[in-house]
């Protein structure tokens, strides 16, 4: 029994939902522990390409158990659409279980996540999905859950009291009409109705799924820098990304996890506002973009691209307790003469080798580059480590000695069998 939590260590979009899909053949649980339809994990299985918001990319391997955690903030309209789309491409949605605590996203939270975003004077660059007001009235205490949306009358007095606090809000501030108790009551209990069956007490079944010494992988979206506490503030999201929000969003201890693997991009990139040191404005950069289709599954903006930054991934195996990489879309880098890595920043004629806190002093900070060899071969049909070019093995080992964790897994394509396990990840 192996119990293993998969964080992204850059700004997101590292891969994961490939990754999770890989590893789910061998778990029998995965569990999304929070964040919500702001992210979108990009699964290739055969020909088939499937773009999953809120379900689990572990729903694509037959037999695994898959569970939304109540960590995760829940747009019931999004989750019913993406089960009717999975139930017409012939996948079976019949495993897939909804923490009855995860907290439900609503109209007026979408609506004030694009008001509020409009009138800042600094754009955040949010999704505008409502997540950040949704994890707002949670922790504000009047928040409705998924198993209010199972009772009328829980739900009605919910509403009552949100309704109270938002409407006024939206009225007097930004002029907009506000919403009806009625119509929401109405909507969002036929959501119930749909979803009651999948509703459960998760960190039980989590719990008896240890017991019986199953495999488990805890499944998070975006990534390190983007963490409310340890990302690069306020260009972040409004949860716990890294490892340490697994245990609560997922109703385990945190004792109970065993191993923290951080994906990683071969190179980085970054979605929204904030500074990158490492970015690329020329035609290397876009070269990358459009080498590894670089655009946001959720937005579909262009993502901003730039050499691995080793100073930045060092920070997020810290903050983790990272115990393995998985490398992925190595493969995007086949044309590439020479390739470069960050392993320091310059700041005013001082070098600095762990990442600042202070966006002002990011800001000015200059990458300091290494330089290594391009391997110049296509590497889509690798199947072991040995198979690697020599260049490609070398800059797998200096990343690796660089953020001080080892790689265990390269990814070298979109597909399943374009994967190579350089050693094992769950227990067999």
């Amino acid at each position: 029994m192996t119990v293993v939590a998969l964080v992204g260590t850059q700004w997101g979009d590292e891969g994961k939902g490939k990754i999770t899909d890989v590893l789910a053949s061998q778990a029998d649980v995965v569990v999304r522990y929070q964040g919500g339809n702001n992210a979108g994990h990009t699964v290739v299985v055969g020909e088939t390409t499937y773009k999953l918001h809120l379900i689990p990319s572990g729903i694509l391997s037959s037999g695994t158990t898959c569970i939304i955690g109540n960590g995760v903030v829940v747009d019931p309209q999004v989750l019913c659409s993406e089960l009717e789309t999975l139930s017409r491409g012939g996948i079976s949605t019949d495993n897939l279980y909804v923490s009855e605590r995860a907290h439900v996203i609503m109209p007026y939270h979408r609506v004030l996540d694009q008001l509020e975003e409009a009138q800042r004077p600094w754009k955040i660059g949010t999704t505008g999905r409502g997540i950040g007001p949704a994890y707002v009235d949670k922790y504000r205490r009047i928040g409705i859950r998924m198993l209010d949306l199972t009772s009328p009358e829980r739900l009605e007095k919910a509403l009552d009291q949100v309704l109270a606090f938002h409407n006024p809000l939206l009225q007097k501030v930004y002029g907009h009409p506000g919403f009806s108790k009625s119509e929401l009551l109405e909507e969002y209990l036929e959501y119930g109705r749909k979803l009651a069956p999948r509703l459960a007490d998760t960190s039980l079944m989590i719990h008896r799924a240890r017991q019986q010494g199953l495999n488990i992988l805890l499944e998070g979206a975006q990534g390190t820098l983007l963490d409310i506490d340890h990302g690069t503030y306020p260009f972040v999201t409004s949860s716990n990304p890294t490892a340490g929000g697994a245990a609560p969003g997922a109703g385990l201890g945190p004792n109970q996890i065993d191993k923290v693997i951080g994906v990683v991009k071969a190179y980085t990139t970054r979605v929204g506002e904030g500074p990158f040191p490492a970015e690329l404005h020329d035609a290397t950069g876009q070269l990358i973009r459009e080498r590894g289709r670089e655009y946001g599954t959720t937005t579909g903006r262009p993502r901003r691209c730039g050499w691995f930054d080793a100073v930045l991934v060092r920070y997020a195996a810290r903050v983790n307790g990272l115990t393995g990489l998985a490398v992925t879309l190595l493969d995007v880098l086949d044309v590439l003469e020479e390739i470069k890595v960050c392993v320091a920043y310059e700041y005013r004629g001082q070098r600095l080798e762990h990442f600042p806190t202070d966006l002002d002093v990011l800001r000015e900070c200059t990458p300091v580059y290494a330089t290594l060899p391009g391997w110049q071969q296509d590497l889509s049909g690798v199947k072991s480590y040995e198979d690697l070019p020599p260049q490609a093995r070398g800059y797998l080992e200096f990343i690796a000695e660089q953020v001080g964790c080892r790689v265990q897994i390269v990814s070298v394509g979109p597909r399943r069998d374009q994967t190579v396990f350089l050693e094992p990840v769950l227990a067999p």
